[in-house]
């Protein structure tokens, strides 16, 4: 099989590298991609927000399987362009991705399905935002109701911040605050049969002990050791074939990576939010841990066939990804600094510690930052305290002048 990926960041990274180890795939192309994923891909260059260029790309390297890694092409419809040559893609219609694309339509379908979430407004006007605040207090949760890059949210116990960033969207959501551990749970899906991952848990804030601003995610680990057993099945059977049986009951059949964002309540499981694709930085620890090869599992869900597909094989081990960002990130990030230190990752901490690259380009020989987050050091080991060691020890070995990355990933869940 042929597979194209779409996308240039680390998750992008993490599905190619899996898809380059499958037997079954006999030519792997990225476009854009970065400079780690050129080291398992072929690139290409395309606009990857324009479905006719990325269908194009598709039929010219003939192609049997694109993957659309981020969230703003599947909302920009590019899957039903490659869909609309021909073309199996991995990933939902524009229409579906809604369900990422906006926290409302989202709300809606939750509301339909009898999905368990938060209670929410959805505002327009200064005098929607000020009696949402009012009726729910603080914490506040405020949400721009478009994409925003996993920073479109802001959860604060200052009023004027979260009047502030609610007047700077369009539209925006705001809704109770949710208590309790957050886990990202991640589906395969056709639109019908539901096929689920093993869960994550991802850290947004920037810093040390869950402070700072939140970023679109500074590290993650897997398994959850603290987690009820039968957590996937609750939320297999409350929130994820739900979901897909309602937006197939619309029409909108969801196909793809359906991301559920949950919050484990005192009242139960709760959906904090939706995404339309893998997350990033979970996919890479979820990715690390699966054995069944991935290019026949994506092409399942494009075909329609997930249900005569084999139950998926994990590996026991745990794995932990520590995300390193550029200075100043999650503001404007400083981008042009070269990375050293990635060949002797390869060379000393492999195959238990690995390196997949998000915003990275090549000068030459020189690998350069070119993004806010810049690298995911992702480690396993046969249980999360082993995996977080050889993680933070590869880390240990990258020198990138003004980076940060958080110290305390998977670190209470390890028992360290």
């Amino acid at each position: 099989m042929k597979v194209l990926v779409i996308g240039g960041g680390a998750r992008e990274h993490a599905l190619c590298r899996s898809l380059s180890l499958d037997p079954d795939v006999t030519a792997l192309y990225c476009a854009p991609g970065n400079a780690g994923i050129a080291e398992v891909a072929e690139l290409h260059p395309v606009d990857a927000l324009d479905g006719d260029a990325v269908a194009r790309l598709a039929a010219e390297l003939g192609a049997e399987l694109v993957v659309v890694g981020p969230e703003a092409p599947l909302v920009a419809g590019v899957a039903d362009s490659v869909r609309a040559a021909g073309i199996p893609c991995f990933g939902p219609s524009r229409e579906a991705a809604e369900l990422e694309g906006s926290k409302a339509f989202a709300k809606d379908v939750m509301a339909g399905a009898n999905v368990p979430t938060a209670r929410s407004y959805v505002c327009t006007t200064p005098a929607e935002i000020d009696a949402a605040l009012d009726a729910f207090g603080a914490p506040y949760v405020v949400k721009d109701d478009g994409l925003a890059a996993g920073k479109g949210v802001v959860v604060t116990d200052d009023v004027e911040e979260a009047r502030a960033h609610a007047l700077a969207c369009d539209r925006v959501v705001i809704e109770e605050f949710l208590d309790g551990p957050e886990v990202s749970l991640f589906a395969i899906t056709d639109g019908t049969t539901v096929v689920p991952l093993q869960p994550a848990q991802d850290f947004k804030r920037a810093l040390d002990d869950d402070e700072g601003p939140n970023t679109g995610g500074m590290g993650a680990y897997s398994p959850l050791p603290w987690a009820d057993p039968k957590l996937v099945d609750e939320v297999m059977d409350s929130v994820l074939q739900p979901t897909v049986d309602e937006l197939r009951r619309r029409g909108t059949p969801f196909s793809g990576l359906l991301y559920a964002g949950l919050a484990i309540t005192s009242r139960g499981v709760r959906v904090i939010e939706f995404n339309a694709r893998f997350g990033d930085p979970e996919t890479q620890v979820v990715l690390a841990r699966l054995k069944t090869p991935l290019a026949g599992v994506l092409l399942a869900s494009a075909n329609g066939t997930l249900d005569i597909l084999p139950p998926l094989k994990w590996r026991d081990d745990a794995a932990v990804t520590v995300v390193i960002a550029s200075h100043n990130y999650p503001g404007t990030p400083r981008t042009g600094d070269p990375i050293e230190g990635l060949a002797d990752v390869a060379a000393k901490d492999a195959p238990h510690a690995f390196v997949l690259h998000a915003g990275t380009r090549q000068d030459g020989d020189a690998v350069l930052s070119a993004g806010g987050r810049v690298l995911s050091v992702t480690a396993t080991g046969k249980d999360l305290s082993q995996a977080r060691e050889r993680a933070y020890t590869a880390l240990g070995r990258i020198r990138l002048d003004g980076a940060q990355h958080r110290t305390d990933i998977a670190l209470k869940a390890a028992g360290v």
